[in-house]
C-alpha cells in the first residue's frame, strides 16, 4: 500500500474568509458535504473570532449546526482568544486551532497582540480545549517573510516553535502566509522545527502567491512531512497581508502526490467537479491548474 499523505481541506475557512463573495450558511455546508464526499477526513469548518474582524465567519455557530456528523470525518474551526475556544467548544468541533505569527508587526495587525501575548493566549486556549478532551493544532504563520518586516530569521521561527511544542499540540504546522518561501528554506525550517518539537506533527501550509507552493509541498516531503492544508480551487488569502493569494489547490496537490507515488484517500475527479460547483457559487474563476486540465491524460 502506498504511504498516506493527509491533507486538510481549508477551503470553508481560510479559503472563503478573503474571497469577495458572501456565501450563505446553507452554500458552506453544502460546500463541506460535497468536500465530506470527495474523501475529506479532516476539514477546517470555520472559525470562531471577532465578526468586526472577520465578518464572513460570522456564522461559524450555524455552520458547525449543519455539517455531517461522521465518525471518520473531524471538523476543525480556528480561535484566538478565550471567548473563541470556548464558542468552539460549545458548537461541537473535533479539534481547536490556533495561530501565533512569527514577527511583531503583522502579529499586531493579524491579533492585535504582541508576539509573546499571543503565544500565552494559545496555552490558555490549549488548555481549554485539552479539558474538554479536543484535539489542538497551532500554527506559526509567516515563516518565510512578512508584509511588514521582510525577511524573517529562521531562528525567531524556531525559538517560537520551542514556546508552542511546550503545551504539546497534537499538531504544529508552519506556514508561508504570504507566499514568498522556497525550498530550501522550507526544508531547513521544518528540518530545524523537528528538532525543536521531536514529539509533534508537522504539517505545512503554503500559499502560491509567487508560484513556489508545490516545490514547497515536496520540499517538506522529502524531511519527512506528511500533512498539508490546501483549498479547494486555491481560493482566500489573509484578509490582513497586502497580496497575499490563496492557499494551494487542494486539487494541484493531490494530483502532485498521488503522482509522486503517495494516497490521499481523495478522489480527484470528485475534487475536480465540486471546484466546477464552487466557481458557480463564487461567481468566479479560481486559480487551480488541475481544476481546468484534469488529472493524468488517458489514453483515448
Amino acid at each position: 500500500m502506498s504511504e498516506r499523505i493527509q491533507i486538510v481541506e481549508v477551503a470553508p475557512r481560510d479559503g472563503l474568509q478573503a474571497d469577495p463573495a458572501d456565501l450563505s450558511t446553507a452554500q458552506k455546508v453544502e460546500l463541506i458535504k460535497r468536500l465530506v464526499a470527495a474523501g475529506h477526513t479532516r476539514i477546517e469548518a470555520t472559525s470562531f473570532v471577532s465578526p468586526k474582524a472577520v465578518p464572513k465567519m460570522a456564522d461559524g455557530d450555524a455552520v458547525m449546526a449543519g455539517v455531517p456528523r461522521l465518525s471518520e470525518v473531524s471538523y476543525s474551526a480556528l480561535a484566538l482568544n478565550q471567548r473563541g475556544v470556548e464558542r468552539a467548544i460549545a458548537a461541537g468541533v473535533d479539534e481547536v486551532c490556533g495561530v501565533v505569527v512569527a514577527t511583531e508587526a503583522f502579529s499586531q495587525a493579524n491579533q492585535r497582540a504582541s508576539v509573546a501575548e499571543s503565544v500565552q493566549r494559545w496555552r490558555d486556549i490549549s488548555d481549554a480545549a485539552r479539558a474538554s478532551g479536543i484535539k489542538t493544532a497551532v500554527t506559526v504563520s509567516a515563516v518565510c517573510g512578512c508584509p511588514y518586516e521582510g525577511r524573517v530569521e529562521a531562528q525567531s521561527v524556531l525559538d517560537i516553535v520551542a514556546q508552542l511544542a511546550e503545551t504539546r499540540p497534537d499538531e504544529l504546522a508552519l506556514a508561508d502566509t504570504i507566499g514568498a518561501g522556497v525550498p530550501t528554506q522550507v526544508a531547513d525550517l521544518f528540518a530545524g522545527a523537528r528538532e525543536h518539537a521531536p514529539d509533534t506533527t508537522l504539517r505545512g501550509h503554503f500559499h502560491n502567491t509567487r508560484n513556489t507552493a508545490l516545490a514547497n509541498i515536496a520540499a517538506a516531503i522529502d524531511t519527512g512531512v506528511r500533512v498539508f492544508d490546501s483549498s479547494l480551487g486555491g481560493v482566500g488569502g489573509c484578509p490582513f497581508a497586502p497580496k497575499a493569494t490563496g492557499n494551494v489547490a487542494t486539487e494541484d496537490v493531490v494530483y502532485l502526490v498521488h503522482e509522486m507515488g503517495f494516497d490521499t484517500g481523495l478522489d480527484l475527479d470528485a475534487l475536480i467537479d465540486t471546484t466546477a460547483w464552487l466557481e458557480a457559487q463564487l461567481g468566479h474563476g479560481v486559480p487551480s491548474l488541475v481544476a481546468k486540465a484534469g488529472g493524468f491524460p488517458q489514453p483515448s
